[in-house]
């Protein structure tokens, strides 16, 4: 968000709304890099893993989807 503030320095709520949006696919792939090291090198089966995937990816994105929502009502 911060990043996206000070990118964009005509329009800053702008910015920030594109980072938010960007940061749920990014956000995706490092959980599921996370995800694939706990079932390839930790051991872990995927019904295992995939609750702790669903926590963290769904937590930050849901946080992420909202601010970007909110900003851009404004």
């Amino acid at each position: 968000m911060l990043a996206g503030r000070l990118l964009s320095a005509g329009a800053p709520v702008a910015g920030m709304v594109t980072a938010a949006r960007w940061f749920i696919p990014v956000w995706l792939i490092g959980a599921g890099i996370n995800m694939y090291i706990g079932v390839a090198k930790a051991g872990y089966s995927v019904a295992e893993e995939a609750p702790i995937f669903l926590l963290v990816f769904a937590v930050p994105a849901i946080v992420a989807a909202l601010i970007a929502w909110t900003l851009s009502r404004g």
